[in-house]
């Protein structure tokens, strides 16, 4: 802790804070700010009710309208501040609103009906997490299924995409034939076929072979990407030929030399694909959407997409599956992050 203190407070070789350490700072605080803000604001969001999501201005805390029992009504009444008025300091509750006048008690004395323009009062408000927001979902839907639905896609489609990947990787890094060097350029190349493109004709593909509204319409079609192919290529060219000679010399097989020695090597290359691999197939919506069209099907995308209705929508539960949709992807990130730097600066990646 003292060394990453240190690192932080470090100063551009004086006692006193330079112009550009200060320029640093509000450089990297602004960066933060913008990266993580949406975020939190998104996590405390999720929190609120849908009354709380409604009003403007928004507020960055979850909270929520003061409610009280008064006798002589069945439904508890939200209270208010008076800010204005002959009942100005007062706390009273609003029993209904008729136009530009809300007639209003005092919970000490309800039989008497006072009567306060909107614009002199102010809801009293208290912090308040709304828990239910994220037990709803599990009542309204089967999110364990669809959890479960994201999960199998995403670790079967990452494991097969790093095992292909590899395979090409290492062929075209360690083997010399004639046609190499253009097999892989026809390989990057199609990096530059927008994804819109091929929809059709795969989705013919995955009709024939009967595999629509099945998790393996997802799977199929993406795992082999030349993104994977280029960085773990890069990465195999800079492992010593020698070491796969030396290995071949003790009678290796190729898939001994493959698995043994060039995997286990790549490991900074493989963590940096298993990250990209499981932010494509855990976010992915529009492919998903046209070939599962059965609700036991659906991933945690597409149960998102449901609460969306034609004339509202249900802001609290969304905001909420929205988070624990995060999580996961933030979970992998965490784990495998200290890969990234390594694997892409050592695969060639500018």
């Amino acid at each position: 802790m003292t060394a990453v203190l240190a690192f932080l407070t470090r100063r551009r070789g004086h006692k006193r804070f330079d112009l550009t350490d200060w320029l640093t700072w509000g450089y990297l605080l602004a960066a933060v700010f913008l990266m993580f803000g949406p975020v939190f604001w998104l996590a405390l969001s999720s929190f609120k009710t849908e009354s709380a999501l409604q009003e403007y201005p928004p507020t960055m805390l979850p909270l929520a309208p003061v409610t009280v029992t008064v006798e002589g009504y069945e439904d508890p009444l939200q209270l208010f501040r008076v800010t204005g008025g002959e009942h100005e300091g007062k706390v009273l509750a609003q029993v209904r609103r008729i136009g530009l006048n809300a007639q209003m008690v005092d919970p000490a004395n309800p039989g008497e009906r006072l009567n306060v323009n909107i614009n002199d009062r102010v809801p009293e408000r208290e912090f308040t997490l709304a828990i239910g927001n994220y037990t709803t979902l599990f009542d309204r839907f089967n999110f364990a299924l669809y959890f479960w639905n994201s999960v199998f896609i995403t670790v079967v489609a990452t494991i097969i995409t790093v095992l292909f990947n590899s395979m090409a990787a290492f062929a075209l890094s360690k083997y010399k034939f004639r046609g190499r060097t253009l097999v892989f350029i026809l390989i990057i190349a199609t990096l530059m076929i927008p994804p819109t493109i091929n929809l059709v004709p795969i989705f013919l593909v995955v009709s024939e072979l009967g595999l629509v509204n099945s998790p393996w319409a997802v799977i199929w079609p993406a795992v082999a990407t030349p993104t994977g192919v280029f960085l773990l290529r890069q990465y195999m060219l800079t492992i010593p030929d020698d070491l796969l000679d030396a290995a071949r010399m003790d009678h290796a097989s190729e898939w001994r030399v493959y698995w043994r020695i060039v995997l286990p090597l790549s490991a900074p290359a493989l963590a940096v694909l298993v990250i990209f691999s499981v932010m494509w197939r855990w976010n992915e919506f529009l492919w998903p959407l046209i070939v599962l069209n059965r609700s036991e099907q659906f991933t945690l995308q597409l149960a998102l997409n449901s609460f969306q209705g034609d004339l509202q929508t249900a802001w609290a539960p969304l905001l909420a599956m929205t988070v624990l949709t995060l999580l996961p992807i933030t979970l992998v990130f965490a784990v495998l992050q200290k890969y990234i730097t390594a694997g892409i600066a050592q695969s060639g990646v500018k």
